[in-house]
């Protein structure tokens, strides 16, 4: 009986959880323009989406912001983690627990934060600035994931490729990188749905005239919610999905491989 209460109970949440998003999807393949009447199923909006500039405007920013902020994040993240090893326990944890701040707490706060320092430093709000916040929180999520793995590895395998007659950075790619491999993936992949899906921080630091999708999105909402919005919130909820069934897949891939 117990088993059967914890089934309905979760089949409730999930329902909760993801009844919302289910009805979003099928109203982005609905003719009609109504929320309460089915016309007939369609691909006009996805059409109409991918013809619309301000989308595809908007579409490309992300991306690219997206794309250098998991490029920089993970570059710094990682080697961020490989420095601490020299660093005594207590240290290490100290610096671990700073670096964890963005990541627990509240998104509001960070935001208006980055943009108070983005004007005193006089830089103007747009493109550089999303980046620069997007690879502020986007570390700690990196960092995360490969400090494990950089406490377990075995670095007597590097100082031996050094005695050797290895140069400290063919070492370095033949024996730490591909040890730390599984965890950058993971922090990489991670960081990029975490840059796909930021709004608040993003609405904060863009200023005017730049447009994410998140920021699209919203503005679109206050003048009444079009077809097309849920066209595009389908593709992105696929999209995220996506990323974060590779992220949780990648490391027991890579345990089977072993």
């Amino acid at each position: 009986m117990k088993k059967i209460f914890e089934k309905i109970y979760l089949a409730i949440i999930l329902i909760f959880m993801y009844a919302p998003i289910l009805t979003l999807i099928v109203l982005s393949f609905n003719s009609s323009k109504s929320r309460a009447r089915w016309g007939g199923f369609t691909l006009k909006w996805y059409v109409n989406l991918l013809e619309d500039e301000a989308v595809s405007s908007a579409l490309f920013n992300t991306l690219a912001i997206a794309v250098l902020a998991t490029v920089f994040s993970t570059i710094i993240g990682t080697f961020t983690c490989i420095a601490m090893i020299g660093l005594s326990k207590k240290l290490r944890s100290i610096i671990m627990a700073i670096t964890n701040i963005p990541m627990i707490n509240a998104d509001i706060v960070t935001g208006i934060s980055l943009m108070l320092l983005f004007r005193f430093l006089h830089i103007g709000s747009g493109f550089l600035t999303i980046l620069l916040a997007h690879i502020t929180f986007n570390i700690p999520f990196v960092m995360l994931s490969v400090m494990p793995r950089v406490k377990n590895m075995n670095f007597y395998v590097y100082e031996a490729a050094l005695d050797l007659g290895a140069s400290p950075l063919y070492a370095f790619f033949k024996t730490i990188l591909p040890e730390l491999m599984p965890g950058i993936i993971s922090g990489a992949l991670m960081a990029f749905t975490m840059s796909l899906d930021d709004f608040i921080i993003t609405y904060f630091t863009k200023g005017s005239g730049f447009e994410t999708l998140s920021t699209l999105i919203y503005n679109e909402v206050k003048r009444g919610i079009q077809p097309e919005i849920y066209a595009l919130s389908a593709i992105i909820f696929v999209v995220v999905l996506a990323l974060l069934l590779l992220v949780y897949r990648a490391p027991s891939v890579k345990s089977k491989e072993k």
